[in-house]
C-alpha cells in the first residue's frame, strides 16, 4: 500500500481551500507506488492526484517543480502541478511536502504497441529538444561516477562470473565515456518506464513521475526507454517497437555522430543501473515500507543480451 500517510476529508477539504479548484467531493488512497503517498482527489470541478513527499532530498522539490512548469508551458505532455492563490505550487500538508497536480487520462499500457511507442517517441524527442534549454540543474544521481562508487557494494551478493561481468562493465564505462566527446545535454525524466505514463487507447495522456528527474546526457534517458519499451521476455529488443520509438524521437531531435557512437555502450550502461540498483534495494538498502522490490534479474539479462547481440542499427530519419 502506497498511502504511507493517512489523511482525513476534514484535512484535505482544509489543504484545498488553499487553492482555487473547487470543494471536495470524493478521496481515494491509491495503492501503487513506492516511495511517496498519493491520494486521488475529485472536487465538484475536476479530478486531482494530491502526492506527499516521505522520501528523498525534500530542497530538491522545487527543481521538480520549476522542470515541471518548464515542460508544461512548452506542451509537453506533463501533469504541471497547480499553484495555489498566491501562485506557490509547493506546499505542506501532515508535515510533509505536498504537490497538486491537474489527473491525467488513462493507464499505463503493459505491452505497449508501435503507436504507443511511436506516441512515446515523439513526446521524448519533443521534451530533449525543449529540455536542452532548461535552467535548472540536478546532478543525474545515477550516472556513471554513482555506478563507480556504489558497485562494489553488491559485489559480496554475487557468483564469481557476476562479480566479474559487473566490474569488468564498469571498467568499459570508464575507458569509453572517459575518452568519448561530451554528449548533448538537458533535463532527463530519469526512470520513463512504461508504468510511467497514462495512454488512453493510442493517445499519449501524460508523462509523469518526474522525482527522478535531473540533468545530464540526453542519451541515457533514451537508452532507459528502449530497455523497457523496446524489449522482450528473453531481454533481446523488439525491431518494430524499437524504429517506431527512435524514428519519431529523431523527427523531433536527430541524434548527433557522438550519440550513434555511445549509443551500444549506453545501452549497456543503464541495464546495469537498474541492476545495480534494485540489487541495493534487496540486499543493502531496503525499503522503509513493507514493498516488495524489483526483481533485479531482469536487468541482467538485459545487459547480457545487449553484451551477445549488440545494438539494434539506429534509424536514418531526419527531422519534419
Amino acid at each position: 500500500m502506497a498511502v504511507f500517510t493517512p489523511l482525513s476529508q476534514a484535512q484535505v477539504t482544509e489543504f484545498l481551500q488553499r487553492f482555487d479548484v473547487g470543494t471536495l467531493t470524493q478521496l481515494e488512497g491509491v495503492p501503487s507506488g513506492t516511495e511517496n503517498t498519493t491520494y486521488f482527489v475529485t472536487t465538484d470541478r475536476q479530478a486531482l492526484v494530491l502526492t506527499l513527499f516521505e522520501q528523498g532530498e525534500h530542497a530538491e522539490l522545487p527543481f521538480f517543480v520549476d522542470l515541471l512548469d518548464y515542460l508544461a508551458d512548452h506542451r509537453i505532455p506533463v501533469a504541471g502541478p497547480v499553484h495555489d492563490r498566491q501562485g506557490v505550487a509547493l506546499q505542506s500538508l501532515a508535515g510533509k511536502p505536498a504537490l497538486l497536480f491537474p489527473r491525467l487520462p488513462g493507464k499505463y499500457p503493459r505491452s505497449p504497441n508501435t503507436v504507443q511507442c511511436q506516441a512515446l517517441g515523439d513526446a521524448l524527442g519533443h521534451m530533449h529538444a525543449v529540455s536542452r534549454y532548461f535552467d535548472g540543474h540536478r546532478p543525474n544521481p545515477r550516472d556513471l561516477h554513482w555506478l563507480v562508487a556504489m558497485h562494489h557494494r553488491v559485489l559480496v551478493y554475487l557468483s564469481a562470473d557476476d562479480q566479474a561481468l559487473m566490474s569488468d562493465e564498469v571498467d568499459a564505462y570508464q575507458a569509453f565515456f572517459g575518452d568519448a566527446p561530451d554528449l548533448p545535454r538537458g533535463a532527463l525524466h530519469g526512470d520513463l518506464f512504461r508504468d510511467n505514463t497514462l495512454f488512453d487507447g493510442e493517445r499519449l495522456g501524460g508523462i509523469i513521475d518526474f522525482y527522478n528527474g535531473c540533468t545530464g546526457d540526453l542519451l541515457f534517458d533514451l537508452a532507459i526507454v528502449i530497455n523497457d519499451w523496446a524489449v522482450n521476455a528473453d531481454g533481446s529488443l523488439d525491431a518494430e517497437r524499437h524504429d517506431a520509438i527512435l524514428r519519431a524521437y529523431q523527427a523531433r531531435r536527430p541524434l548527433t555522430d557522438s550519440e550513434r557512437a555511445a549509443w551500444p555502450m549506453m545501452l549497456r550502461m543503464t541495464a546495469l543501473r537498474y541492476w545495480l540498483s534494485r540489487l541495493l534495494v534487496v540486499y543493502v538498502d531496503p525499503p522503509a515500507h513493507d514493498l516488495t522490490p524489483h526483481d533485479p534479474e531482469q536487468f541482467r539479462t538485459i545487459l547480457l543480451s545487449r553484451l551477445q547481440h549488440g545494438a539494434l542499427a539506429l534509424p536514418e530519419t531526419h527531422p519534419a
